[in-house]
């Protein structure tokens, strides 16, 4: 398909929620507010609704990421839930397919599993989360071929299964920042997912690699790529630009180390970061569109044919949650979404 043919209305537009914690809030404010705007996103015609598991950080609530999705999933009738991701590493293979297969058990066609083989946290909470401390990233393609096994009809004779998740085989995907698991996924045939609204850099490359490495499976004849971006969206560029700070804090923390609840957005950010640090946000964002509906459009437009992408899956570091929701609502009616229909890849 030529770069030409490559329109957002032909593209699939998807939801990654963080399930921020602001600021003077709670866990219990940031879940009502998921859910709450994953039932806007069945409404506006989202394709897939997303959570990614992160340990240990003050701003973000999403660390049992699966007891989340059953309860988003539990709120709504047919946008698909998943996992943006779970963090392998951190689990026993069987013990995610009990979850997902249990998952999809009580939501038949709508549960997505997408794998990352990052710990999501520090080093000291990864080595609190696992079990066996000898266990490392680089078992991580052996992992997820075991987690596909449990998965996958019943074996005759098998020793160990996942009862329930047997015979489920719930969608695995293959999510990343760099070309391993980009080379890994079309390996083995499986959708990828790359993390650009945090780790820009590889995206290009990391596409081309999936594609040219891809090798048709059972469950997928052709490459499915998602680009992750941040989107921040409002009735003008200023207002726009100003609800986008708090974005740019939060990372403005990850730099620094810094452990906070989300802030409220301010009228600058001239006085609170250097020069240095602000050149490393910035390239942190660089798939960050902020703007008006007609600036958002023009910069995601650009951006599906550069990449010819064929989903857009967007996270949103919006402070006030009825900013967010408009921010979403806008952005749903660039692309041609209908309500969801648990639509797979």
């Amino acid at each position: 398909m030529s770069k030409d043919n490559i329109t957002l209305s032909g593209t699939k537009l998807s939801i990654l929620d963080l399930v921020p914690v602001l600021d003077g809030k709670t866990a219990a404010d940031s879940f009502k507010n998921s859910v709450d705007l994953a039932q806007h996103a069945e409404k506006w015609g989202y394709t897939r609704y997303w959570l990614a598991e992160h340990h240990n950080i003050a701003g973000i609530a999403s660390s049992a990421t699966s007891l989340l999705i059953g309860h988003i999933a539990g709120h709504t009738s047919t946008i698909r839930v998943g996992s943006g991701g779970i963090m392998l590493p951190n689990h026993a293979p069987l013990v995610i397919a009990e979850q997902f297969g249990t998952l999809e058990t009580l939501y038949p066609g709508r549960i997505d599993l997408g794998l990352g083989r990052a710990p999501g946290t520090d080093q000291g909470t990864a080595m609190a989360l696992r079990r066996d401390l000898r266990g490392s990233v680089e078992d991580f393609p052996q992992n997820v071929t075991e987690l596909q096994s449990y998965l996958a009809p019943a074996t005759p004779g098998a020793r160990v299964r996942a009862i329930p998740g047997e015979g489920t085989q719930v969608p695995v995907w293959l999510l990343g920042s760099s070309t391993y698991g980009a080379q890994l996924a079309g390996i083995l045939g499986l959708p990828y997912a790359f993390a650009s609204h945090f780790a820009p850099a590889a995206l290009h490359h990391a596409l081309k690699v999936y594609r040219e490495s891809f090798r048709p499976s059972d469950t997928l004849k052709e490459p499915y790529a998602v680009a992750c971006v941040n989107v921040v969206a409002a009735d003008t560029d200023e207002e726009a630009n100003k609800l986008a700070t708090t974005l740019y804090m939060s990372f403005l923390n990850v730099i620094r180390g810094t452990g906070k609840p989300a802030q409220p957005p301010v009228e600058s950010m001239e006085g609170l970061w250097d020069a240095s640090e602000k050149y490393n946000v910035y390239q942190m964002l660089r798939y960050s569109f902020v703007g008006s509906r007609k600036t958002v459009q023009d910069e995601l437009q650009a951006f599906v044919e550069e990449t010819q992408v064929n989903e857009i899956m967007v996270a949103s570091g919006i402070y006030d949650h009825a900013a967010r929701l408009h921010s979403y609502k806008l952005l749903s009616e660039l692309f041609e979404t209908q309500p969801a229909q648990a639509v797979q890849a």
